[in-house]
């Protein structure tokens, strides 16, 4: 009998969380559309204030991209490392 009151609770426990679940995904989808709506509204918005004020310079970046760092350690294959057979 006991078994079967697990089972049963086990039952109930898996349900109620395949419901928050997917309760959640849907808000993650909604969340995920509204941020792509977002973005383009703001896109759109800003081509249009470009538009309209077309003496207004562009954003620049306030410093160049730095460039990639030297490596100060190459490649070194292992075949230079071994031994030479005397």
């Amino acid at each position: 009998m006991v078994l079967w009151g697990l089972a049963v609770l086990a039952l109930l426990v898996s349900l109620a969380s395949l419901a928050r679940a997917r309760r959640l995904a849907r808000r993650l989808d909604a969340l995920n559309q509204s941020y792509w709506e977002l973005r383009y509204d703001y896109t759109r918005l800003r081509s249009q204030v470009a538009r309209l004020d077309p003496e207004q310079p562009e954003e620049a970046p306030s410093e160049p991209p730095a460039s990639p760092a030297i490596p100060t350690v190459s490649f070194v294959p292992l075949s230079a490392i071994r031994k030479k057979e005397q």
